[in-house]
């Protein structure tokens, strides 16, 4: 088989709408019912159901984490939250399967856990869009808004910052099967990665 992979020359936003649209494409091509991709405030969220919006699909977007700004808080800009609501689109979150308590712990007593090398390892190899994907669609499926099988497939959508610069095809699992997921095809992705810290 042969499929086209798009390229983009750098990471963030401005690659967005390509992202969805590209998406949209091969979601319609493989029949896939499923898009799980990330949106802070909800913003990469209405782009998608815009891109999506002829095509059969459930749209799953995962925001960061109640408290990662403000305790008890979330990033969720409300009016957003109400228009994703009325098109269908589920707006969720739970802890992040590469941080949680693990980061907590490395936080206080030093050192890097075994999450942290898995999480450090996609986001310098692959790109932190790369990674987003991966970690939402395990966040969506440990909150069992998608189906998780051997005969499943996903689109998964990520980031680097901000709005989507990654699309894949994807084989989920839950966050204790990490090592089931499995990247089938990769849609979009930047050459660029964003330079890791020091």
């Amino acid at each position: 088989m042969e499929k086209t992979i798009t390229y983009f020359d750098d990471v963030g936003k401005e690659n967005t709408e390509e992202v969805m649209k590209l998406s949209a494409k091969r979601a319609a091509e493989l029949g896939i019912k499923y898009v799980v991709l990330a949106s802070t405030s909800g913003e990469t969220a209405l782009i998608a159901a815009e891109a999506f919006k002829d095509l059969d699909v459930k749209i799953i977007a995962i925001t960061h984490q109640y408290g990662l700004k403000e305790p008890g808080k979330w990033e969720v800009d409300e009016e957003k939250l109400e228009k994703l609501n009325e098109l269908g689109v589920v707006m969720t979150t739970q802890s992040h399967m590469f941080s949680g308590v693990e980061r907590a712990i490395s936080k206080r007593i030093g050192g890097a856990s075994r999450a942290d090398v898995v999480s450090d390892t996609l986001r310098a190899v692959f790109g932190k869009g790369f990674k987003v994907a991966i970690e939402s669609a395990m966040m969506a499926a440990d909150s069992g808004h998608i189906p998780v099988s051997k005969e499943t497939e996903i689109i998964a959508i990520g980031g680097t910052r901000w709005g989507a610069d990654v699309s894949v095809v994807l084989r989920p699992a839950h966050s204790f099967d990490f090592f089931g997921n499995q990247v089938r095809e990769i849609i979009a992705m930047p050459r660029a990665k964003e330079e890791p810290k020091q």
